[in-house]
């Protein structure tokens, strides 16, 4: 019964994003009626799928991030920060005129990528946001601000003229971004704001300068530091970030938080489900970024990826037969398994560099911080290493780790990037993306399909976060339904289903199913895809896939088979196939 279940509930989840069929219809009362046989099946297995699905939502947007402004939506009043008497007469939290001069409004037109329709693009976005002028005739803004922008324009604090702007420089990870202007007289009369050098403290005053919805002046909110952690920025970065309560709103993304006219901060996210919780990118990060971009390429930060656990409980101490002293992290899983690679199962990491390292895995920064050692990764990496003291065998010994720059993942993230694809006569192939898995949290209609691939054992759940099983390894999606065409008769819906064989022959990436497809030579091609139950396994003529597919390009506006990657390698042996 499920097989037919997860055939009609993707018909209907078909309906709920716009894709339909004329005769879709006739199929809701019987999803209504096998919805009501599956429940209680179903249920234990969607609650868990909903808490995964939450839990790597928040990973994909990086922390709550708060999105540039699109449009003025209408005003709603909304409980104000409020900073003590105190922080708010000390000079340090005074708006200054000349900070107001360096801030300047973004003007963004993005054209975000559709995983769903990877051979196409969304429609164009106009958005709003905020950067500030710094040293080197450059603007600092966030990364999510003009990644995927098509146009981006400048406007300085009360002036009327919007000025073209290049993008220079992306971190998708740690969600900054460079700007240049084309009319370099514009900093003639714009000054660069200067970075304090040192991280603020806790209770700080601090005023955030940008231009968030609700208006088109520049908006000046003040409050103080909350706090500093060292946390994820999203999968493949971790980064120091400062929590601050003055208002942080949609627009508000690239503004600089101030603290006596030196940038201590960058704004870019704040937590949606609570009040005057905001977030800023300290200087720190700012700095490293721009001296990985000084080359003309984001190469991302030092970042260990074992899994460690502390070291707190006593039978774990006394099982590894630790001295009382002694305290550190526990390797969990080495990031490689290999035999040469420095780290083992069971190691105790008690230094990073000359820092110790204690049994909750954090060092202390000064009097009052405390931080996950992880931090001192991107202070003490070098040539790709970093050096670590190790407690193993009874005995303590100094390491040489190496360190990553980029996550591995077999699920990556688009960073930017539009993704590949490739259509086969009616049926559309692509790699999965976390920006893909995303979409099925992000309205109601999608939510449930969570709970279906976790049931079905779908790898586009069971692999997140996993790093490729061989170099190169992807997982090939199908990220939509059949294009209309009499070839796909009588099968069920393959949209969201990985593929597993061709012919029988495991597919390794998208690349290497193009290789596939073009190098046939049989009467028949069979796909099969990589499900735990339900499923089936497709067959189409191998020869009359080919001779339509252009007819079924035409027929559905897309103007190419495949991306430009996919094509070289299918046009390679041209006529061949």
């Amino acid at each position: 019964m499920f097989g037919v279940f997860w055939d009609q509930w993707l018909i209907a989840w078909t309906l709920g994003v716009g894709r339909c069929w004329k005769n879709a219809a006739r199929f809701r009362p019987r999803i209504e009626f096998l919805s009501r046989m599956s429940h209680r099946r179903l249920r234990a297995t969607t609650m868990f799928a909903l808490v995964v699905s939450l839990v790597f939502y928040s990973l994909i947007t990086n922390g709550f991030a708060a999105p540039a402004e699109t449009s003025p939506p209408p005003v709603t009043p909304t409980p104000e920060a409020r900073p003590s008497p105190g922080n708010a007469l000390s000079s340090a939290a005074t708006p200054s005129k000349a900070v107001e001069n360096s801030v300047v409004k973004i003007f963004a037109t993005l054209r975000q990528p559709d995983p769903t329709k990877p051979w196409t693009k969304k429609e164009p976005n106009d958005i709003t946001a905020s950067g500030v002028v710094i040293s080197g005739k450059r603007i600092l803004t966030n990364a999510h601000v003009v990644q995927y922008a098509s146009e981006v324009q400048v406007q300085a604090n009360q002036a009327g003229d919007k000025l073209p702007a290049i993008v220079k420089a992306v971190g998708p990870g740690i969600d900054l971004a460079v700007l240049e202007l084309e009319d370099q007289k514009f900093f003639d009369s714009h000054a660069p704001l200067p970075f304090r050098k040192s991280l603020p403290d806790s209770k700080d005053p601090v005023v955030v300068y940008g231009y968030p919805t609700g208006g088109a002046s520049l908006s000046i909110t003040k409050g103080i530091i909350s706090r500093i952690e060292f946390t994820g920025y999203s999968l493949s970065a971790l980064g120091l970030r400062i929590q601050i309560d003055a208002a942080i709103n949609p627009g508000n993304s690239g503004g600089p938080a101030v603290v006596n006219d030196e940038i201590v901060g960058l704004a870019f996210s704040h937590l949606q489900t609570a009040q005057n919780i905001g977030y800023i990118i300290p200087v720190e990060e700012i700095e490293l970024f721009l001296q990985d971009v000084a080359d003309g390429s984001y190469d991302g930060k030092p970042v260990m990826y074992d899994d460690l656990q502390t070291l707190e409980n006593p039978a774990l101490r006394s099982y590894l037969r630790l001295p009382e002293s002694l305290q550190g992290m526990v390797v969990h899983r080495p990031f490689d398994p290999s035999p040469n690679y420095p780290l083992k199962e069971w190691d105790v990491i008690t230094k990073i560099g000359d820092v110790t390292v204690d049994d909750e895995g954090m060092i202390k920064l000064g009097d009052t911080l405390r931080v996950r050692f992880a931090y001192m990764v991107q202070k003490l990496a070098q040539k790709d290493t970093v050096p670590l003291t190790i407690y193993r065998g009874g005995k303590e010994s100094k390491i040489n780790l190496p360190v990553l720059r980029q996550r591995p993942l077999v699920i990556p993230e688009l960073k930017g990037t539009y993704p590949s694809y490739f259509v086969y006569g009616p049926i559309v192939f692509s790699e999965a993306t976390t920006d893909l898995v995303a979409l099925a949290q992000r309205n109601r209609e999608t939510t449930a399909l969570v709970a279906m691939l976790t049931y079905i054992g779908s790898p586009l759940i069971g692999r997140i976060g996993d790093k490729p099983a061989f170099p190169g390894e992807r997982l090939v999606v199908v990220p939509c339904p059949f294009f209309p065409h009499r070839l796909s008769k009588g099968y069920g819906n393959p949209a969201w289903q990985v593929l597993k064989t061709v012919n029988h022959q495991p597919v390794k990436n998208l690349a290497h199913l193009v290789e596939i497809l073009r190098d046939l030579k049989d009467e028949f091609i069979t796909f099969e895809f990589d499900t735990r139950s339900s499923g089936e396994s497709i067959v189409f003529p191998r020869a009359e896939m080919v001779s339509t597919t252009e007819n079924i390009l035409n027929d559905n506006g897309v103007r190419s088979q495949g991306s430009a990657d996919v094509m070289i390698i299918w046009n390679a042996k041209k006529g061949d196939h």
